[in-house]
């Protein structure tokens, strides 16, 4: 079985800050991680090849310096590691990022995919989904559990109050919460393993044949973020020593003063 995990290197957000004069993040001196949802999509990868063997390759697409979080998924017990680079990449929103990566995944081939369920530095969760469109196979999103029995595929689909437990056939995509479990540590192997090993970068030229250029980069993209600001403190609201009629009736003015009501 081919297991796919697609990864993003991310700022560390307990890091991050915004420049005052711009409204746009200050990445200089900021650690990188990998999203801590791809994390749990490792994991998941994993056990499935403990429980129904085969091989798992995780895929990244960013910039060079994303080797290192390849080769940290690699010392977790990833097989292969595909890095997608490539400077028509750059400015790619999610929907042309899913495009990239449907490329890659195509190329490389694919049996399950795993992905985080959001990236922490944009909160869209729509790249997994998105992804799944591109490569026309079915989805399961925010699953905390998964059994694999032949092509048949039973996931735990968690939701704000229940789970549903939903089947589907290979191949297919799967997006995983943290709930899932607690991602493994590097193994002192295994870090030695990751950097002996040579990650494939696949650039515009290898994926040309499977990409449409309108759809790719910046001009590919169909939203674009116009501004980034930090979230503003609340100033001192009002306290009433008052009787309930009595704040029923200062609120309700308030409210007609504001035009609320």
């Amino acid at each position: 079985m081919e297991i796919v995990v697609c990864i993003k290197q991310v700022p560390d957000t307990t890091e991050v800050k915004l420049d005052p004069k711009t409204n746009t993040l200050i990445r200089d001196g900021v650690p990188s991680i990998i999203n801590p949802d791809d994390k749990a999509a490792l994991e998941a990868a994993l056990e499935l090849k403990e429980k129904v063997g085969g091989n798992v390759t995780v895929v990244c697409m960013g910039p060079p310096q994303a080797d290192v979080a390849l080769r940290e998924a690699l010392a977790m017990g990833c097989d292969n590691a595909v890095l997608l680079s490539d400077r028509n990449f750059g400015g790619s929103d999610t929907y042309a990022t899913a495009h990239i990566l449907a490329a890659g995944l195509r190329h490389i081939g694919y049996d399950i995919v795993f992905a985080g369920r959001q990236a922490i530095d944009g909160d869209t969760a729509q790249v997994g989904p998105q992804l799944a469109e591109q490569l026309k196979i079915p989805q399961v999103s925010y699953a905390t559990g998964i059994q694999v029995e032949g092509n048949t595929v039973t996931v735990k689909r968690q939701i704000e109050d229940r789970y549903y437990l939903m089947q589907t056939q290979t191949p297919c995509l799967i997006t995983v919460l943290s709930e899932f479990g607690k991602p493994r540590y590097m193994t002192v192997g295994g870090i030695v393993d990751a950097y002996q090993k040579e990650i494939t970068v696949l650039g515009f030229e290898d994926l040309k044949d499977k990409l449409v250029p309108e759809h790719i980069g910046l001009k590919g993209s169909p939203t674009n973020v116009r501004q980034s600001f930090a979230k503003q403190a609340k100033g001192t609201g009002t306290v009433l020593n008052v009787s309930p009629d009595e704040a029923v009736k200062a609120i309700m003015e308030k409210l007609i003063e504001k035009h609320v009501i």
